[in-house]
């Protein structure tokens, strides 16, 4: 096993459907149990690839910024920003009142 340890034993479904707080019905569990085996025996054969030497990686595929580089602009002067508002006092923007 070049990979890892393997995941030994049974996740019990009724176990951790009595944690998560699920009724399951017996059939529910069984097709949840047979999953969870299929699930980790899975992941098993996925631990016993040989990964020695192969870099670690958050994408499959390089991944670049498209974004324009961040250079500061002036911005809005006071007068400017506050000529479309539909309503404005005292200087500032005017906003309906949404807590009583």
């Amino acid at each position: 096993m070049a990979g890892g340890k393997q995941i030994t034993g049974r996740i019990d479904v009724r176990y951790v459907a009595h944690l998560a707080r699920l009724d399951l019905t017996d059939a529910e569990r069984d097709e949840f149990q047979r999953q969870m085996d299929h699930i980790v025996e899975y992941v098993n054969q996925i631990r016993e690839v040989d990964v020695e030497g192969v870099e670690p990686t958050a994408h499959a595929v390089a991944v670049q910024n498209v974004f324009r580089e961040d250079a500061a602009r002036p911005g809005l002067d006071h007068e400017q920003a506050l000529a479309n508002a539909p309503e404005q006092a005292m200087g500032q923007f005017k906003v309906p009142i949404i807590v009583e």
